[in-house]
């Protein structure tokens, strides 16, 4: 994609003390911390014109610092990535600001550039951001309240997000596809502020999903199909299951 009148910049929010497994970006994926490769396939994309670590520790800091990146401190506690993101980004001279997660080291141009791509079509002018989804295959996925699920509307706006599987079927013979919802956003930069200095209300405190205050507050959030089908790394299982899809890369 070539976005010559938006000036596009990634994102990546990094939490040393993650709760369900801590120091988790520290790890190695590899012979190389799982931030790190995450940093690098981000750059790697060319999508961007800068690409940032944000992050609460030094340790974090420094390793990417010391592997030629840039990374930059938060000045605040933050209880999500969308706050620690609009905190680095308020003074910047940016248009799309791409949240990319630290823990998922299998970002893919291909995706990208489709979640990018929106931002200059019919429906630009109401996109306040935008991010990804991909169809569920199994019950179990659908039910497992780790996998976000997302409804949309005909145009495919977000409707709601939920933990729970959504929609409820009760017609037996309506074909419903549930999808996940993949937590990559494109935001405008206005949208992140927005977010930013406004309080958490009853439904993201409930589900605990920060995109659902876009939504209380009326902002507008495109969702765009992938088949992407990331790994994203919050258990032991998870690291290794990503260090087996890179020994099968090589093959």
């Amino acid at each position: 994609m070539n976005n010559n009148k938006l000036k596009v910049i990634a994102m990546i929010p990094a939490r040393y003390a993650a709760t369900r497994f801590p120091g988790k970006l520290m790890k190695d994926l590899n012979g190389t911390t799982v931030i790190t490769r995450t940093y690098q396939a981000a750059v790697s994309t060319k999508l961007f014109q800068e690409v940032y670590v944000v992050t609460d520790d030094e340790i974090i800091f420094n390793e990417i610092t010391n592997h030629g990146g840039k990374a930059i401190i938060s000045k605040k506690e933050h209880e999500c990535g969308s706050d620690r993101i609009a905190e680095a980004v308020e003074d910047m001279d940016v248009d799309i600001v791409v949240n990319v997660q630290g823990d998922e080291p299998f970002i893919e141009k291909e995706s990208l550039e489709d979640l990018l791509a929106v931002f200059e079509g019919e429906d630009a002018h109401q996109i306040d951001l935008a991010s990804l989804k991909t169809s569920l295959e199994t019950e179990e996925e659908v039910e497992n309240p780790n996998h976000v699920k997302v409804i949309t509307d005909k145009n495919d706006f977000a409707l709601y997000f939920s933990r729970s599987p959504i929609p409820y079927v009760r017609n037996k013979e309506a074909e419903i596809t549930y999808y996940k919802h993949i937590g990559i956003y494109a935001f405008r930069k206005n949208a992140l502020l927005d977010f930013y200095r406004l309080p958490m209300l009853a439904l993201e405190n409930a589900e605990k999903l920060e995109q659902l205050r876009y939504l209380e507050y009326g902002k507008n959030i495109k969702m765009v199909e992938t088949k992407l089908k990331t790994i994203g790394i919050d258990t032991p299982e998870d690291l290794e299951k990503a260090r087996l899809t890179l020994d099968n890369l090589k093959k």
